[in-house]
């Protein structure tokens, strides 16, 4: 079943719109921006970027089967029920949202072989409005994002979602607007 689906992405990941555009740097989400405090290392990483990574059906196999044992291993449930305060960006125990879903799936995939440079969390507007978190995945068949909201795999063209800013692919510290994007809509370090 991966094998056919990723054959089947294989037109999509072709056209154009595969990848996101991305625009100059912009400014960080808060939460973020206490993440990096918290973790030093993990946002100080910087690297030339070798371009997407190659879509086999392997990597396939392996995208879907983190984005879905992080969705089953974590609870959903938002900052202020967890820690009471808003945008607390943390690697997931038992219960986490939306970011923390992104930071475990990140862990996991980079553990995998993955290049830090094409794991890339990203901050998206859901059709009712609400900010979001997912990561997105560079390949050469185009961006695909895991979302603690679905166990599907989609390309970003394919979500639904307005997308506003991710991490730069050669600073995990920096961030970048994408070319929809709206930075008023989220919370940001000025």
């Amino acid at each position: 079943m991966a094998a056919c689906l990723l054959l089947s992405t294989g037109g999509a990941g072709n056209a154009a719109g595969a990848n996101m555009i991305t625009g100059g740097l912009t400014s960080q989400p808060i939460g973020h921006y206490e993440f990096c405090r918290a973790y030093p290392s993990e946002c100080s990483i910087r690297s030339a970027d070798a371009g997407p990574s190659r879509l086999t059906t392997r990597l396939w196999k392996r995208i879907n089967t983190v984005n879905a044992s992080v969705n089953r291993a974590v609870e959903p449930m938002n900052d202020f029920d967890i820690y009471g305060k808003d945008e607390v960006w943390t690697y997931p125990g038992a219960m986490g949202d939306c970011e923390d879903y992104v930071l475990e799936k990140r862990r996991e995939l980079a553990r995998a072989g993955i290049p830090l440079s094409n794991l890339l969390i990203t901050v998206v507007r859901k059709p009712d409005g609400e900010g979001h978190a997912v990561l997105t995945v560079r390949t050469d068949r185009g961006d695909y994002i895991l979302d603690n909201l679905s166990d599907h795999v989609r390309l970003w063209s394919e979500t639904g979602y307005r997308f506003l800013k991710r991490q730069s692919s050669t600073d995990t510290g920096r961030w970048v607007s994408l070319r929809t994007g709206d930075s008023s809509a989220v919370a940001s370090v000025r």
